[in-house]
């Protein structure tokens, strides 16, 4: 529950529009709902403004689709690292899902999204980054911040970002995601003044060790305040991006 519906609900309290029981009944499984294998933390928005996300992996698609049936009347619901088998299940007992194959995220969205001002721009190195970086843009939507991708500018092209270094500078918050050798988010940290959040990807060749090379690259940047989050973690980036970015809201 939001602070919006929290106000709402004892708004409508005071108003006599609806009963004390009946708000009591919303409000008793604050801070969270036991549904026995996962316990779904409603009180979380009123804490840090973010809603809990779903995390896929290593759960069977029968919790996750009970938790987008349980929790989809309380709450938008975003569950991320969803396969193609727990994707299928979800659709079929929640058909208001909606599934982005390529970010493996589920999306439920009862309620419109507030967007704050800002826009966070998410560049790719190359076009196998997308996964990431669709990760990334629907925890954005999500969350509430204006985001769009701007893919395959890597540096072994360099021209191809330089023509986008002005759009890129109209953004509040840059995320950079590259696999390789993670030079992407140095070159776009030495052309930028905005904050840089960089996501090293596991792409790359064998010497690249699944993300480990870009990892230790980007921590090592030479261009200053450069963040880096965890291999291919594009929710992590993503949050840190729409916090800096509701600071300017």
């Amino acid at each position: 529950m939001t602070n919006d519906a929290l106000t709402r609900l004892l708004e409508d309290i005071r108003d006599g529009k609806i009963t004390v029981e009946h708000g009591a009944g919303r409000l008793r499984d604050l801070p969270y709902m036991d549904l026995g294998h996962t316990k779904f933390d409603l009180h979380r928005p009123l804490r840090n403004g973010f809603p809990e996300v779903i995390y896929g992996e290593g759960k069977t698609p029968e919790q996750v689709g009970e938790i987008f049936t349980r929790m989809g009347d309380h709450t938008n619901i975003l569950a991320t690292r969803v396969s193609a088998e727990m994707a299928e299940h979800v659709l079929r007992v929640c058909p208001d899902a909606e599934h982005n194959a390529t970010g493996r995220t589920l999306t439920l969205t009862r309620t419109p999204v507030e967007y704050r001002d800002g826009e966070i721009a998410i560049v790719t190195a190359g076009t196998s980054d997308l996964p990431v970086a669709e990760e990334a843009l629907d925890t954005c939507r999500m969350l509430g911040s204006h985001a769009s991708i701007v893919c395959d500018v890597g540096v072994a092209g360099i021209h191809r970002l330089l023509e986008r270094v002005e759009q890129l500078r109209k953004a509040r918050v840059i995320i950079v995601i590259a696999g390789m050798e993670g030079a992407l988010a140095s070159v776009v940290g030495g052309l930028v003044s905005q904050p840089i959040i960089a996501v090293p990807t596991s792409v790359g060749y064998g010497a690249s060790f699944s993300g480990l090379s870009a990892l230790l690259g980007m921590l090592t940047s030479c261009a200053s305040g450069v963040s880096v989050v965890n291999i291919d973690n594009g929710f992590g980036a993503a949050c840190a991006a729409c916090k800096i970015n509701n600071l300017g809201s």
